[in-house]
């Protein structure tokens, strides 16, 4: 980065963004350094981004662009790719009138927003087609993707059914970008997803097979970063990510504690939960990085819900964690008190691993077990349950 630029205003220019004058002293600096690209930390509308490119003599992206750009690099999956495509598409269609863009800025997935492997930014593509045969090749592009999309989607639709027949609960890994989520995921699971030490290293949600230590086991699911000033343009290509959000029993919100912003940071997950109808979901949360401290043991738990203080590379609090886990789960789930007969041995396994047992004991008729069970998991049970005295 060779500098940046502040602006005070009470509202945008409608034109120019910044204003004429601050503009072209902007203009001026950009020449003098050799500047070739500028972005914006903002929204900008076509016009206000044509107008900056004119004055400024050089490319112009703003946080959209740039965050999309990011996303197109890390999308790794068929999914996340179809739908990094998309956002860039319908991104880029009201920007074609009146500019020099070439399709083949636009590109899903993996090659990034320059439509190649190892091209700069917001770099330009060659000159090519008329406006009005570029609007109808988006146009046809889109409504494509949208279609590929939504048969991905189905797809996940019916893995998630798959879940909840298996009444696995769900825990979503959640937590502002580079807070650690994914060496946290590996640590938990022996996974494998890349960590990077990078703005939205992980964009194509993950799911895990986890035991917890009282053997109760769930689905742990990664996901991508949040992050302040979410474009509404974004949401598609979050969509994978925040089904699994909306889907999850429990979140597992990371926050890297070390941050000097950690409870802004965090504040800004629950906006985004919010936002997603997920803010109200039971939730842990793991306050990551006390290996940088110089006493952890100064951590303030108090300030988050359910909070346990870890070390994702050196695994400092895990039992910790995987209790609070369990307990947060167990609370999502029904009461129950059961008596099993003794040659069903197949669902007292099935309600250690699928439950969360409080207390066990043998009686003349079987095995009693008292604990929670997931709500679906309710009905195989219901034949040996023991209603408490005085119930119907």
């Amino acid at each position: 980065m060779v500098g940046t630029a502040l602006q005070h205003l009470p509202r945008r220019d409608p034109a120019t963004y910044l204003g004429k004058g601050r503009a072209a002293q902007v203009a001026e600096e950009c020449a003098r350094r050799g500047v070739t690209l500028v972005i914006a930390d903002d929204e900008l509308t076509p016009a206000q981004q044509r107008t900056m490119e004119e004055v400024l003599h050089c490319t112009v992206l703003d946080r959209t662009a740039l965050i999309l750009d990011i996303f197109a690099q890390h999308a790794r999956t068929r999914e996340g790719q179809l739908q990094v495509e998309l956002a860039q598409y319908e991104y880029r269609l009201p920007r074609l009138a009146g500019s020099r863009e070439h399709l083949s800025r636009l590109g899903g997935g993996s090659r990034g927003a320059t439509g190649g492997t190892g091209g700069a930014i917001g770099a330009r593509g060659p000159g090519e087609t008329k406006l009005e045969i570029d609007r109808r090749r988006v146009r046809a592009r889109i409504a494509q993707l949208k279609r590929e999309i939504e048969e991905v989607r189905e797809q996940r639709t019916r893995q998630r059914s798959l879940r909840t027949a298996q009444a696995l609960p769900v825990v979503a890994v959640v937590g502002y970008t580079n807070a650690g989520k994914s060496t946290l995921f590996n640590a938990l699971t022996a996974s494998d997803v890349l960590v990077e030490d990078k703005l939205f290293a992980t964009l194509d949600p993950t799911t895990r097979h986890l035991v917890l230590p009282s053997h109760q086991e769930i689905l742990l699911s990664d996901t991508v970063g949040f992050i302040q000033k979410l474009p509404t343009q974004l949401i598609a290509a979050f969509r994978a990510t925040l089904e699994e959000v909306q889907d999850a029993d429990v979140l597992l919100e990371v926050v890297d504690i070390t941050h000097e912003n950690a409870v802004e940071q965090s504040e800004t997950v629950q906006e985004v939960l919010h936002e997603l109808g997920a803010a109200d979901k039971p939730r842990v949360t793991a306050l990551n990085k006390i290996d940088k401290l110089d006493d952890p043991d100064e951590v303030d738990l108090s300030l988050f819900p359910n909070a346990v203080a870890i070390s994702a590379i050196n695994r400092t609090g895990f039992p910790e964690l995987l209790e609070m886990i369990g307990r947060v789960v167990a609370a999502t789930m029904e009461h129950v008190t059961v008596e099993i007969p003794f040659e069903r041995g197949d669902l007292v396994e099935l309600f250690h691993r699928r439950g969360r047992v409080q207390a066990e004991d043998h009686t003349p008729l079987g095995t009693m077990l008292i604990g929670y069970l997931p709500r679906p998991l309710r009905g195989v049970f219901r034949a040996f349950e023991i209603r408490p005295a005085g119930t119907h």
